[in-house]
């Protein structure tokens, strides 16, 4: 059953809040009003008077110098509350706009994009139908590394298409259209924004920046290390940092945090619920295990194709078969834009 907001709660909610606030200033005005009537005649006094023996102030001028710092000690308590009681209220008022926001995106559907469901109803929803992928369990994270993966290689594969004019592949592992860099990202996205879904865009953007940014350059020193091969390179563009990442990627990076919390994620979230709870356990958990399977076939894959550009034979029947199975032109089909110690395959 629906609660409804009496009219006392639906309007007065923050009236006593906000009535404290109001009478801050005015308290502020009146205590300098008093410290100066107390004190600032009587310390200017002090120090038109004779000099401190030592530094050591005199005898009768103690006690109003003690008042003073006892004064000076309180207003710096003051003003911490303050500070905290402000950053609060900016937090409050962030995350009530944001639900609010995404209430109404996601209640003024489109014909041609039908809106996102609400951060809000995607965690009220799993709660009332304790979900096997609730909140950021080891399920819901699963799920979305492996769809992360899925999905943006086909968003790259389109973008490719429409600027250049060509299907080429974006895929990161042998089998299927997966690349595990945007499962990566989508996971990393998500642990680091969740906390964040319901508040507003600087915050998504912000988070998007640095961990879209970290992650990208730790992925490309992996691979160079583990591999020796680099997918991308930004050398040719400004503020660039080691060739692994740029200022302008890591701009998109915080555009996609906004993107990935507000819209991707709670779209994924949805889908996530429609899977019931009994099938959603081994489901995940069989997608997981071929996932395992298909990253270790590909780095041996891999190695062995940076192997054999060296000019290496294989060396056994084993390396034989991955030879067999992965020829070069069918690794360069897949790994379209994979290069080897600044050589392209």
């Amino acid at each position: 059953m629906k609660k409804e907001l009496t009219n006392t709660e639906a309007v007065f909610a923050a009236e006593e809040l906000e009535t404290l606030c109001a009478s801050v200033h005015p308290a502020v005005g009146r205590t300098r009003d008093q410290m100066e009537k107390r004190y600032y005649e009587r310390l200017a006094e002090e120090a038109l008077g004779p000099k401190w023996q030592d530094g050591a102030p005199r005898e009768e001028v103690r006690p109003m110098l003690e008042a003073v710092q006892g004064e000076l000690d309180r207003l710096h308590h003051a003003s911490r509350s303050l500070a905290q009681s402000y950053q609060a209220i900016v937090e409050l008022e962030d995350e009530t706009s944001a639900r609010l926001r995404d209430l109404r995106k996601s209640r003024n559907r489109k014909w041609y994009a039908p809106n996102p469901p609400a951060n809000a109803a995607i965690d009220l929803a799993e709660k009332r139908l304790n979900h096997f992928a609730q909140g950021l369990n080891i399920y819901k994270i699963l799920l979305v590394c492996i769809s992360g993966s899925f999905a943006g290689v086909v968003v790259e594969m389109m973008w490719a298409f429409a600027r250049y004019g060509i299907i080429e592949s974006r895929r990161g592992l042998v089998y299927g259209p997966f690349n595990l860099l945007y499962g990566a990202g989508a996971v990393c996205l998500t642990l680091f924004l969740y906390k964040y879904r319901n508040r507003g865009r600087l915050w998504s953007f912000c988070g998007g920046f640095v961990v879209g940014s970290v992650l990208e350059y730790l992925c490309s020193w992996g691979q160079e290390v583990l591999l020796g091969s680099r997918s991308w390179d930004y050398s040719n563009l400004p503020l660039n940092l080691n060739g692994r990442i740029c200022f302008t990627y890591s701009v998109f990076w915080g555009i996609l945090g906004i993107v990935w919390i507000k819209d991707l994620y709670p779209r994924m979230a949805k889908w996530i619920l429609k899977i019931p709870n009994r099938a959603g356990r081994p489901i995940t958990w069989a997608l997981t295990v071929f996932m395992i399977f298909n990253i270790i076939v590909s780095c041996v894959a891999v190695g062995r194709w940076a192997n054999r550009l060296e000019g290496q034979p294989a060396s056994n029947a084993f390396w034989e078969m991955v030879d067999d199975r992965f020829p070069d032109q069918r690794m360069e089909r897949i790994f379209a834009n994979m290069s080897f110690g600044g050589t392209e395959p």
